[in-house]
């Protein structure tokens, strides 16, 4: 045993034959993409099928990336919230039935949140409350079901409004994720804090990282190697917090998945 992190990446379940042997030969964590899309979720027997005799002798984590397109989690309208509410309810009769026991989250902060949230008094925990209010139903059933769900940033600039749903919500059901190409994005157009600082301010509530690349300049989701995020940097808080996240390749071109791996071993971050 190397005693480095082993590296997973997100896919379909249409792409684990061609990247079995990959997936297999360390039992990666694995992390599946197509329950985002409404029409999967309505009819997601065919999907879960296959998963299970694709996957079966694999001994990995498994996690699905959750619904997010149309929705945001800290809407108001209580009849929106219905909605944003089944949506997580289907995803997590997906958890159950594949024997997923993690689900990814898009965050609904952005930098409107970060320069304005506090310009009323309690605007930013009336915020908070309001994506806790949404989660809550998701977050009873993950605890009876033992899957946690993961909070990913996406147009945030500050690390913090993720972590104060976390504490509000007060449970272990509810972690964090770091995106490094969103953080590396932030940093680079917003002046928001370094990719390293991300993934230290999520500590031991880090459940889940993506790995890209990128120039900063937008979300590449670029194999590794072929941009500059800093991605020593990124290992060396990774170590330092002390948590074991899933550590999951999320490119655009699967087919250069393992490819995308290698960059870290070659590196010495991972396996």
């Amino acid at each position: 045993m190397t005693g480095l992190p082993v590296i997973g990446a997100q896919m379909t379940v249409l792409d684990i034959d061609r990247h079995r042997n990959w997936l297999f030969d360390h039992d990666r964590d694995l992390e599946l993409a197509e329950f985002t899309m409404l029409d999967v979720l309505e009819k997601p027997d065919l999907f879960i099928e296959m998963a299970h005799q694709k996957l079966d002798g694999w001994n990995g984590r498994l996690s699905i990336h959750g619904p997010f397109s149309g929705f945001s989690l800290d809407t108001r309208d209580k009849d929106v919230r219905v909605v944003v509410q089944r949506r997580l309810s289907q995803a997590l009769d997906v958890c159950a039935r594949l024997g997923a026991n993690q689900m990814v989250l898009h965050s609904p902060f952005d930098r409107w949140d970060a320069d304005n949230q506090d310009n009323r008094p309690g605007a930013h925990a009336a915020h908070t409350e309001a994506i806790v209010e949404s989660l809550a139903p998701a977050l009873l059933r993950a605890e009876a079901l033992g899957v946690e769900l993961v909070l990913e940033n996406i147009r945030d600039t500050d690390p913090a409004h993720r972590a104060a749903v976390v504490a509000v919500a007060d449970t272990r059901a509810l972690r964090l994720s770091v995106d490094v190409g969103h953080a590396f994005w932030a940093e680079t157009v917003h002046d928001a804090p370094d990719v390293a600082q991300w993934v230290h301010a999520a500590g031991a509530d880090l459940a889940h990282v993506h790995l890209q690349d990128s120039d900063g300049q937008a979300d590449r989701h670029w194999i590794p190697g072929d941009g500059t995020l800093p991605f020593d940097a990124v290992f060396s808080a990774l170590a330092e917090t002390g948590a074991a996240p899933r550590l999951i390749v999320e490119i655009k071109n699967y087919d250069r998945i393992a490819e995308g791996a290698a960059h870290f071993a070659s590196r010495g971050l991972a396996v």
